[in-house]
């Protein structure tokens, strides 16, 4: 059997299609984005038929690319961004909605009504999650009010609700296999984290039918095979998970106190706790890391919203720089004596603060402030979110995580500049991987040793290679004066001071 492992990673602002040879090495990738759509203020939607065809045309560029047919994959893995919703009709597959992303906050008044109820106790406990708009149930809440008649058909079952992930296991099968793994289930906000099931309490709080949910199985599983008309091959889907696990386990970040974090649209660092479902006193998540042969694997994590997205947001919204690589570059030539801190809160604050209703703040702007200054802020900004992060771990898992060396991914961790003054904000050594594309490789993995044609955990967990480690060397006064900046910046930003 061939070596080849094909993964799609469907992302919040693009698709990649990326084929792996039998040394786990890429040998073809494609890419393509697709449309973000803004209806109102804070509400962000995808159609999930552009994201269907990103992927099919993806996986036509990433075989291409490889020189090879599909006939010659393996297996295939699938990896996206979870707690985005998609609500579809079980006979004709045709969406009743545009998808509503992970990023929307549409249903903030509806996560206050809860709370007020005092329900966000109860969601937490079973799910390790907050009520916030972030997660998918109540925006499937939302979906099922909203269109006409859409919560009567839901009980019917003539509906079906997915991840993304779901959807194109729908859609890849031709309708055959209606099935999530665990992880993704794990962030609907519908789902026991304890028990391995979803919650009839917690469904019946959402008023969401249990008729529309998918079968939730472990991330290396039988998912069904592609219809042979769709990529011109039968090939069983065997590896299904959230992107920020898939991450971990692209990582290798197997055992208990090893930690990644992806810097991508968003930032999202995992902690391994193993079998310890730690409880975060800290505002963290507590979530199922990945689940391999019926055995769950827990973790904590932290959202940050927004880490990529300031420097798009810097290029498309004030077209301050033309490309997102020169950013580095701007922020090494700012002016030393100022500090400009951005907080970008776009779309509310994530963890450890959860502030639904929080907007983007600058301070520290004087006269002579411009492109340079804003570059930096904007980098910046993601090392302290992430020190945040790590201060609130700190705080609930003893495990050693004081020890820990970051691992870390994503799209911004290809600036040097960025990731060295990540190391120093957090006073803690940064570790660059060979392989960048540690999503894909994770999804990947899942479906290549599923298919026994990759090496299982431990020869893979031996696989993985630094490419450039970044020690802190910032002095501890100058890091100590910019993080009291930093959070006096917060302190103003949050909603409810």
């Amino acid at each position: 059997m061939s070596g080849y492992v094909l993964a799609i990673d469907q992302g919040t602002t693009s698709t990649r299609a990326i084929v792996f040879d039998g040394e786990m090495k890429i040998a073809g990738a494609g890419q393509k984005e697709f449309r973000q759509i803004y209806p109102r203020s804070g509400w962000v939607e995808h159609d999930p038929e552009e994201i269907w065809d990103s992927v099919i045309s993806t996986i036509k560029m990433a075989i291409r690319e490889a020189r090879i047919t599909a006939k010659d994959i393996a297996a295939l893995g699938i990896t996206n961004q979870r707690e985005t919703v998609v609500v579809w009709e079980r006979e004709s597959g045709k969406p009743i909605h545009n998808a509503i992303v992970w990023q929307d906050r549409r249903t903030a008044s509806y996560c206050d009504k809860l709370k007020r109820q005092d329900l966000e106790k109860t969601f937490t406990k079973k799910t390790g999650l907050l009520l916030d708009p972030y997660f998918s149930g109540t925006k499937l809440s939302w979906l099922l009010a909203n269109v006409k008649g859409a919560r009567a058909r839901a009980a019917k079952g003539e509906l079906c609700f997915g991840t993304v992930d779901t959807f194109l296991i729908w859609r890849l099968t031709g309708g055959k296999v209606f099935a999530t793994d665990a992880t993704n289930a794990s962030r609907t906000l519908m789902y026991n984290i304890a028990d391995n099931t979803w919650d009839r309490d917690l469904l019946d709080i959402l008023r969401v039918p249990v008729a529309m949910l998918p079968e939730v199985k472990d991330c290396a599983d039988d998912f069904g095979t592609t219809e042979k008309a769709i990529i011109g091959a039968e090939i069983p889907i065997l590896g299904v998970a959230g992107d920020q696990h898939a991450a971990t386990i692209g990582q290798a970040c197997f055992e208990p106190g090893m930690m990644k974090s992806t810097y991508g649209t968003g930032c999202f660092a995992l902690l391994n706790t193993g079998s310890d479902m730690v409880r975060s006193k800290n505002r963290l998540l507590t979530t199922i890391a990945y689940r391999l042969n019926g055995e769950t694997t827990y973790a904590l994590e932290g959202s940050i919203f927004i880490a990529g997205a300031a420097v798009q947001w810097l290029r498309d919204g004030l077209g301050i720089i033309d490309t997102a690589s020169r950013t580095g570059e701007l922020a090494d030539a700012a002016d030393p004596t100022q500090e400009v801190y951005l907080v970008p809160a776009f779309t509310g604050l994530g963890a450890p603060h959860w502030d639904a209703n929080a907007r983007g703040a600058i301070f520290g702007l004087t006269r002579n402030s411009g492109p340079k200054e804003f570059a930096r802020a904007a980098l910046e900004a993601v090392c302290y979110q992430s020190r945040d992060l790590l201060d609130a771990m700190h705080k609930d898992w003893k495990g050693g995580v004081e020890s820990t060396v970051l691992r870390v991914d994503g799209g911004m961790v290809a600036s040097d500049w960025t990731m060295q003054r990540l190391a120093d904000i957090l006073d803690a050594p940064v570790d660059r991987p060979v392989i960048l594309e540690t999503t894909a490789l994770g999804a990947a993995w899942l479906a290549g040793s599923k298919a026994g044609v990759w090496p299982d955990r431990v020869g893979f967990a031996k696989s993985w290679k630094r490419d450039r480690r970044f020690e802190p060397s910032l002095d501890e006064k100058t890091r100590a004066a910019k993080l009291k900046g930093w959070r006096s910046a917060i302190k103003r930003t949050l909603a409810d001071v």
